[in-house]
């Protein structure tokens, strides 16, 4: 078994990881030895975990959620994976577009 996990450091920070022994793994993390990032962020909780069955799996999906938005992790941790799709469209601000197509050229007058 594998798995794909997110600890909540001290400073309420989000750290991605993913391991062979979930227990083993922790007791690395709280000792300071887990990693530079979490080592410097005691003591670290467990939030939200996934179980798979082989590592590159687990690995494959750290490296996934590593990449998302703080808002789309807590989503997941706190158990509403129905809000992700809209956490994930880019919103953007039309007034910051016009402004930048007038400084590029890009709008005829």
């Amino acid at each position: 078994m594998a798995w794909m996990y997110i600890l909540e450091c001290c400073d309420n920070s989000y750290y991605v990881g993913s391991t062979k022994d979930l227990k083993r793994r922790m007791s690395q993390h709280q000792d300071g030895i887990g990693s530079n990032y979490t080592s410097k962020r005691l003591p670290v909780k467990l939030v939200y975990c996934e179980e798979y069955d082989r590592v590159d799996e687990a690995f494959y999906r750290e490296k996934q959620v590593q990449g998302w938005t703080r808002r789309k992790r807590e989503a997941l941790i706190n158990g509403t994976p129905e809000l992700l799709p809209a956490l994930a469209k880019k919103v953007f601000d039309r007034n910051k577009i016009e402004k930048d197509n007038l400084i590029n050229g890009e709008l005829g007058g």
